[in-house]
């Protein structure tokens, strides 16, 4: 989520996180709905450090959709992810969360844009889904872009994503849960003014729910809902629901792959070494503010003229604050990312062996 001291990105002050609800729905039982908003600072063309903060970001989103398939739910993720469709973070979370993109799988005929061909700017929006730095929106009109934004008209980083239940719970007579439509909105300018509604245009899904083996899928006798509502919901209106547990979690058909994981640890370890190199930095500054502050209060002793003091307590307010600032980024702030970095490049590690581990078995069993 950034650093504290990044005051003009804001990321950490926000508190970058992923919001859920978990609904009833008459067909389909429990739906987890998921909504978040990924650490945007350093694009997708930005040093390797900085690309760290959102691919954490991202295994941890994969992981919390995962988890709702496992019980049961049929999820759909929405927000802003930051990142193209080709990136790192969204290869983790379409891999380890098994979602699916509703706007390639409503547009499977669309062919990606072409360097040599660059899309119209309409057409990189209505054709190719482009949500954000589109030259048709006013916030984005005129600002520097980066490399990849100009020669495609804009940049895709705006998603919605669903998926069904894992099998098991579900099984063969799930309802399946279909986009039948997704398209950008809101690229008009707002009513009565020159601006847009956003720097992001909005994207829409509507989605149908069918039977797998044909029929009606709101007859219960014809399909089989691994997460149902319990029965208290029907009858009084509640905002919990029970998680329902899944006793043996199937392992995913598809994960993602080791050499992904490998690439997210090489951003982690450069945004470790990066962390810690601040850290003794801002410490360093810290020193310096106290060395400072013991100078002018002893200094002070020695100019009796009145008027110099005003100046003197000015000095040592600013330079109070910037050794408290300093110890906190440095050393509290500091040592708090360089354990949340620790954690997670052995979490990534530990997957990593799992998953080649199973690449080897699987190796040894087939002819």
């Amino acid at each position: 989520n950034g650093s504290p001291i990044d005051v003009v990105a804001g990321d950490w002050f926000v508190g970058k996180a992923a919001a859920s609800i978990l609904f009833a729905h008459p067909v389909l039982g429990q739906v987890q709905v998921y909504n978040t908003h990924l650490f945007a600072k350093g694009g997708d063309e930005g040093p390797e450090y900085q690309k760290a903060h959102r691919l954490v970001n991202a295994w941890e989103f994969a992981k919390l959709a995962r988890q709702s398939a496992e019980l049961g739910r049929y999820v759909i993720a929405a927000g802003d992810f930051n990142s193209v469709p080709t990136s790192l973070p969204m290869s983790i979370i379409r891999d380890h969360a098994g979602l699916t993109d509703a706007w390639v799988a409503t547009h499977s005929d669309t062919p990606d844009p072409s360097p040599s061909s660059p899309p119209s700017p309409r057409d990189a929006i209505h054709v190719h889904g482009v949500t954000a730095d589109s030259p048709l929106n006013s916030y984005s009109a005129g600002k520097p872009l980066e490399p990849l934004a100009r020669r495609f008209q804009g940049k895709r980083l705006d998603y919605v994503f669903f998926r069904q239940p894992s099998n098991p719970p579900a099984s063969a007579r799930t309802p399946i849960l279909r986009p039948v439509d997704t398209r950008v909105v809101f690229t008009e300018r707002v009513p009565g003014s020159d601006f847009s509604y956003s720097d992001h245009f909005g994207l829409e899904a509507t989605f149908e729910i069918v039977a797998p083996q044909g029929g009606d899928a709101t007859d219960p006798s014809n399909v089989h809902v691994p997460a149902l509502a319990p029965a208290p919901f029907t009858r009084e209106p509640s905002y919990v629901l029970p998680s329902l547990p899944n006793p043996e979690p199937a392992p995913s058909v598809k994960d993602v792959s080791p050499e992904s994981i490998t690439q997210t640890l090489l951003s982690l370890t450069a945004r470790y070494r990066y962390a810690q190199a601040q850290g003794r930095y801002q410490l360093t500054i810290f020193v310096l503010c106290i060395a400072l502050l013991l100078a002018v209060i002893i200094g002070s002793a020695w100019f009796p003229r009145s008027w110099i003091n005003p100046i003197f307590m000015v000095v040592t307010i600013a330079l109070a604050w910037l050794a408290t600032t300093m110890l906190y980024i440095g050393f509290v702030y500091g040592n708090w990312e360089v354990n949340a970095l620790t954690n997670i490049i052995e979490e990534l590690e530990l997957y990593r062996s799992m998953l080649e581990e199973q690449r080897r078995s699987q190796g040894a069993r087939s002819p």
